[in-house]
């Protein structure tokens, strides 16, 4: 029997699943160390993110797991989870008004062969006063959120444009993520 394991710790990401007709038959975030190497670019960075996360699962052969990581970036700098509402207040006063590419890279394992896809999108943040910012992080959306938003929440009210994968600014690109768990030989919407 194989089992469906959700490398993640993500409520979005075990939602955006369920848009699939899947539920994992475990969740189990792996526990890596996401700190970017010295110079390294996001695209690459994100793409190494979601690799180490997928090789960390612990899973029987012939399991499909399934991890992802976003990373927001403002031009070749990686804006992470905040560690606290000013580092949060920083990115999104650093955003205000500007376009930053929000990449989701996913990695798919069964046995020892991996498939991975990376999708990029382009974000546009409205300018924004102190107040907005103020009143955003009020709400406590921006943690555990790269780049300190989430879309789907509060913060949609301050992205007036978006270009790519709105799933994959979510967290969790659909369209790319059904065709690599195909790949791997699961079954999507059955």
């Amino acid at each position: 029997m194989t089992g469906f394991i959700l490398g993640s710790g993500s409520p979005r990401r075990l939602e955006l699943l369920g848009q699939l007709g899947l539920v994992p038959d475990a969740v189990r975030p792996p526990d890596i160390d996401e700190e970017p190497e010295k110079g390294e670019m996001p695209r690459p960075y994100c793409a190494r993110m979601a690799r180490e996360k997928v090789a960390a699962v612990e899973a029987d052969e012939g399991d499909v797991v399934l991890c992802a990581d976003t990373t927001v970036a403002l031009g070749r700098r990686i804006l992470g989870k905040p560690a606290d509402a000013d580092e949060a207040r920083a990115f999104l006063a650093a955003m205000s008004g500007r376009r930053h590419r929000v990449i989701t890279a996913v990695a798919v394992r069964k046995s020892d062969r991996i498939w991975e896809k990376d999708v990029v999108s382009i974000v546009r943040m409205k300018s924004l006063s102190e107040a907005e910012i103020t009143a955003y992080l009020a709400t406590g959306d921006w943690r555990g959120k790269a780049g300190g938003y989430g879309i789907q929440g509060p913060a949609g009210a301050l992205i007036p444009w978006i270009s790519g994968s709105f799933t994959g600014i979510v967290g969790l690109p659909l369209a790319e993520t059904a065709g690599l768990l195909q790949a791997a030989g699961l079954k999507v919407w059955a």
